[in-house]
This record gives structure tokens, C-alpha cells and sequence, in this order.
């Protein structure tokens, strides 16, 4: 019998290819759970989130209207407003709409995480394919969202202003590509480091020194001014919050679960029949 294969160089040539279309697969398998994980709890906490928003919305509408009174060319407006407030229905949007942007989500980092593990493998330890499979999804869930998420947390859609998504949004990819590029830094420190202080001591070290640069990257960058308001319901936005995390959670243990199996079923060797154990011709 053969053992797990325990590689020693990357793989090259059609393998890359084969790998990447199993990422993807790997990919679409994690995004379902992921989805499944979106709509039994990330759902709720959305819709209470709507409600929320709706009720500030209509307060505010309410307050504006007791000092117009009898203003027919206001409440026309708001009709229209109300009729076209709402061009996808929220059925479809939680349905349809979240399967497809999830399953899409999951496919795209499931190759990007095969190209990934294609670069890793056999070059930070004699690891079998599932284990460095683990490791490549470990890190990328912690550098390109675990990071991130402990400096700018996920928001549901009643908080924050409308106006700051964008200042927003490019504060969150600048602390992905930060962590991103802190994590490449600290496998390389790792590596060159293992040879004179050893595996575990240079894998200690650099791991500290990623945490100290984290640190000092969030100390430095901008927070987020658009803080959330005191009216807004505390349960909700942890909900919210948990459920975020629980989604990436879900995505990145399928991913590699699947692609680390996926992977082994293709770099294992083929057993091959044993000579002394095949029958004598007569």
C-alpha cells in the first residue's frame, strides 16, 4: 500500500492546470456551504437590519411631514420614491442573487487559492497535498479577511452613510493587500530564518513579527469615522457581525477540505500491483 504523497517541488506543466480547474470545483463546493451558511444567519440579522432602516426612514419622513402640512406635490414625490425604491425584489435578492454572487465569490478565490497552493507546495516543508491544502486556506482566510475584519468589522446595510462606501471599501482592500503582503513577508523571513534557528523558532518569530507589523499598520491607518449610530439595535450588528465571519469560516474549511482531497487524488502516486503477489502462469 501506498502512503500520502509528501512532495518535494511544485508542481509545473499540465499539473497547474489540473489543480487550478480543481480549485474551482473546490471553489463552487465551499461557496454552497457558504451560501447555506449566508441564508440561515446572515439573512435574518440583514432583513432586521432593512427593518431598522426602514423604521429610521419612515420616522424621519414622518418629522419632515409635520412641517409641511396639506403639501400634495411632497407626498407625490414620496409615492414615487416608495414605487421605485425597490427594482430587485428583497425574495430575489436573498435567494437568487445571494447564491450567485457567493457560488461567483467561491469559484474566483477557489482558483486563486489553487495557483496559490501550486506555489506552495514543496517549498515551506515536506507537507502531504491535504495538509499544505489546510494551510494554504488557514492563511488565506486569516490575511484576507480575519486581519481586515478586526480593523474594519463588516457592517449591515442600515449603518453607515451612504455617501463614505467608497472611502470605505478602499480602506478595506488597503488593509487586505497590507495583511496580504505582511503574511508573503513573514513565510519568506520563515524560511530563511529555519536554517539557523530552526523550524518551529523561525515559524514562532515569524509570526510574531507579522503580528507586530499588523498592529503597527492598523495603529496608522485611518479609522473608520462613519461609526455606527446609538440607536441602532447592539444584537443586530453582532449578528451581523457573527455571521460575516461564520460565512468566511464555512468557505475556507470546505475549500480546503475539498481541494486538499481533490489535490491528493491527483499527485498521489498510482499504486502498483506487487510482483511477488501476482499469480505464477502455469
Amino acid at each position: 500500500m501506498s502512503s500520502p504523497t509528501t512532495p518535494t517541488s511544485a508542481p509545473t506543466g499540465s499539473l497547474v492546470g489540473r489543480l487550478l480547474v480543481r480549485g474551482m470545483l473546490a471553489g463552487l463546493i465551499a461557496g454552497l456551504f457558504a451560501f447555506a451558511v449566508a441564508y440561515v444567519a446572515g439573512e435574518p440579522s440583514v432583513n432586521a437590519s432593512i427593518a431598522v432602516e426602514e423604521a429610521t426612514a419612515a420616522k424621519a419622513e414622518h418629522a419632515a411631514h409635520s412641517h409641511d402640512h396639506g403639501s400634495n406635490g411632497a407626498n407625490g414625490a414620496a409615492t414615487q420614491a416608495d414605487s421605485e425604491e425597490e427594482i430587485v425584489s428583497r425574495d430575489l435578492q436573498s435567494t437568487a442573487g445571494l447564491a450567485t454572487g457567493v457560488l461567483v465569490y467561491g469559484v474566483a478565490l477557489g482558483g486563486i487559492a489553487s495557483l496559490a497552493f501550486c506555489f506552495v507546495l514543496g517549498r515551506v516543508g515536506r507537507f502531504t497535498a491535504r495538509a499544505t491544502a489546510a494551510l494554504v486556506a488557514a492563511a488565506a482566510f486569516t490575511t484576507v479577511y480575519l486581519v481586515p475584519f478586526l480593523k474594519y468589522p463588516a457592517t449591515p446595510p442600515a449603518v453607515g452613510n451612504p455617501d463614505t462606501i467608497g472611502q470605505r471599501t478602499t480602506l478595506f482592500f488597503l488593509m487586505i493587500l497590507l495583511s496580504v503582503l505582511l503574511g508573503i513577508a513573514a513565510v519568506i523571513a520563515g524560511r530563511r530564518l529555519a536554517p539557523r534557528l530552526g523550524n518551529w523558532n523561525a515559524t514562532v518569530l515569524a509570526g510574531a513579527g507579522y503580528a507586530a507589523a499588523i498592529v503597527i499598520a492598523c495603529v496608522f491607518l485611518p479609522d473608520n469615522t462613519d461609526a455606527v449610530q446609538p440607536e441602532f439595535p447592539a444584537a443586530v450588528l453582532w449578528d451581523f457581525r457573527v455571521a460575516t465571519l461564520g460565512i468566511q469560516v464555512a468557505l475556507w474549511a470546505a475549500f480546503g477540505l475539498a481541494f486538499g482531497w481533490l489535490a491528493e487524488r491527483l499527485l498521489a502516486p498510482k499504486e502498483q500491483p506487487d510482483p511477488a503477489s501476482a499469480p505464477v502462469a502455469a
